[in-house]
């Protein structure tokens, strides 16, 4: 795609989030990988507001420098070094969707409570440990808890996701979602039913063979 594709792109699936109710206001990002480099949202600007020339370019080896009339996202490093060492990845999808935030507010992964869990990648969702938004420590913490995995919760804070899509990476968002509302409304009525490492590895490989992983 041409970068202002890409721009237009970024925005739309922003406006989505709104509108699927998995994003408010300034939270949230998304970055998209172009050439050697990458286009991320902009910092502090709503999203019904957004522009293609207000979506800065971040080049890989020059974190530090922008082009555009906007600086980056507060959370350009994780955003950065999710895309910069995983060249599988196009696209990188941050939100605080209220029930997986729930969860990550409580520490807690969302365990294999429906086989759909998979699609994160493994097992469970996992959970990355707190560190102050914006800071090299999160970003630390975000890649190693990723390893293996398209999708993680982050302690105290929200979501991420990663695709070679954005569609894809949306729908992976929402999905994690569903998963952690489900499990929530579930202990509400009892203690939810987990689903055994065996049979775990029966779905990992059924989603291999159909590419929902």
């Amino acid at each position: 795609m041409t970068p202002l594709a890409i721009k237009k792109e970024i925005i739309a699936i922003c406006l989505k989030m709104e509108s699927l109710g998995i994003n408010q206001g300034t939270s949230g990002n998304i970055s998209y990988r172009y050439n050697d480099g990458l286009f991320i949202t902009p910092s502090g600007i709503a999203y019904d507001a957004l522009k293609p020339k207000d979506i800065p370019f971040v080049a890989f080896g020059a974190k530090d420098e922008y082009s555009g009339e906007h600086p980056p996202s507060s959370e350009l490093d994780f955003h950065y070094a999710i895309l910069k060492d995983n060249p599988d990845i196009n696209c990188v999808l941050h939100n605080h969707s209220t029930y997986a935030t729930a969860m990550a507010v409580c520490g807690m992964e969302i365990p294999a409570h429906h086989y759909m869990v998979g699609v994160a990648g493994g097992k469970v969702i996992p959970c990355a440990p707190y560190a102050t938004y914006g800071t090299e420590e999160l970003s630390a913490n975000v890649i190693e808890t990723l390893r293996g995995y398209n999708a993680c919760l982050l302690a105290n804070h929200g979501v991420i996701t990663t695709a070679d899509s954005l569609k894809k990476a949306l729908w992976l968002a929402v999905e994690v979602e569903n998963l952690a509302k489900g499990y929530i409304l579930a202990k509400q009525i009892g203690e939810p039913n987990i689903i055994s490492d065996k049979e775990m590895d029966i779905i990992l490989e059924k989603f291999n063979n159909y590419g929902l992983k």
